[in-house]
């Protein structure tokens, strides 16, 4: 294929219609009004260790945050509501309420959130304190998930470990945390902890506010700036593996060094989901653009997951990528019903 030909498969946004690059700089704007601004405050949570009295509790993974049943999404509409109605289900029936009082400050022991790599986990305990309007922070102590961990970065969750903070956080302790330095205090005993560290990517994206504030904070020019795929001249490609080559051809920006762990915007040739991954991209694509603006670009959708199961929650979710192919007039060969393969 011809640089020219796969140039032309990375389309330009299309606006839908009705939809003007007034709204488009709207939707960033109202998004970026609900940012957070300074010092987080609040209420310790704390889940306890029912079998040892004043102990915190150790080892809850994913399934304890959000229970496998709770990992779907019924509607279009409602992509998010089971997460955050599952949130801590059967561990802390009132969480949600908890966290409505000002108890947003989670605090859990060694090894929290190990499991399976759900993201569903993090986004769900995150809305819950966004329809709260309280910012959660996760408090625990040592060897937490390193899926969960990265997730929450990703989705603007944060989370400290801390062993001293978990061990003497007490209910009703008085917590800040500033996000600009990671310091967490602890008001009501006086004390201030050090997190310890993340890792440079990790702290590259928790700067950053995670992967929504990133695209609403670059949502427009996205939306208003023509895809480029330039490759490299001979003697720029020969240093350049072939993996390589096609991340420096599909640079945003095209003065970007490409070498290991550097994080690079790029143009997308294909973005595939399926029953499974869909309704959070789609969720993540509505966080971003705000929903019936732009046409999604180089989707492919294929139910592969839930499929023939004869099960309403299954066909529930089926259905979802079936209203979004419809929505924005997504076909064959991008869009495969259940049955049709992949």
């Amino acid at each position: 294929m011809t640089a020219t030909a796969q140039a032309a498969t990375v389309q330009p946004a299309r606006l839908l219609p009705g939809a003007s690059s007034e709204r488009v700089a709207n939707a960033t704007d109202s998004a970026d009004k609900r940012r957070s601004a300074g010092v987080i405050r609040g209420k310790a949570l704390i889940f306890w260790d029912p079998k040892v009295p004043g102990k915190k509790l150790d080892a809850i993974d994913t399934d304890q945050i959000t229970p496998s049943n709770d990992c779907v999404s019924e509607t279009l509409e409602t992509l998010d509501a089971r997460w955050k109605a599952g949130s801590f289900r059967f561990l802390m029936p009132d969480f949600r309420e908890r966290v409505a009082r000002g108890e947003n400050f989670v605090v859990a022991g060694d090894r929290f959130a190990i499991g399976s790599s759900r993201e569903m986990s993090p986004a769900g305990v995150k809305g819950v304190g966004d329809e709260a309007g309280h910012e959660i922070v996760i408090v625990c102590g040592a060897a937490m998930g390193d899926i969960f961990r990265r997730n929450a970065l990703n989705l603007g969750l944060h989370v400290v470990q801390s062993r001293a903070a978990v061990d003497d956080a007490q209910e009703g302790d008085r917590f800040t945390f500033d996000p600009a330095t990671r310091s967490l205090r602890n008001e009501t005993r006086d004390k201030t902890y050090e997190p310890a560290p993340l890792s440079p990517q990790e702290e590259e994206i928790r700067r950053s506010g995670g992967i929504i504030k990133v695209g609403r904070r670059e949502f427009a020019d996205s939306v208003s700036r023509a895809p480029e795929i330039r490759w490299p001249e001979a003697k720029a490609a020969r240093r350049l593996s072939s993996t390589e080559q096609i991340v420096w051809s599909h640079r945003v920006d095209k003065d970007a060094d490409v070498r290991p762990g550097a994080t690079l915007r790029v143009y997308a040739d294909l973005l595939p989901a399926s029953d499974g991954t869909g309704p959070f991209a789609i969720h993540t694509f509505n966080q971003i653009s705000g929903g019936d603006v732009v046409y999604p670009r180089q989707v492919a959708y294929a139910n592969d997951h839930f499929v023939f199961n004869r099960n309403e929650e299954s066909d529930k979710q089926t259905d979802i990528g079936r209203q979004f192919a419809q929505h924005y007039g997504i076909g064959k060969p991008r869009y495969a019903t259940p049955g049709d393969g992949i």
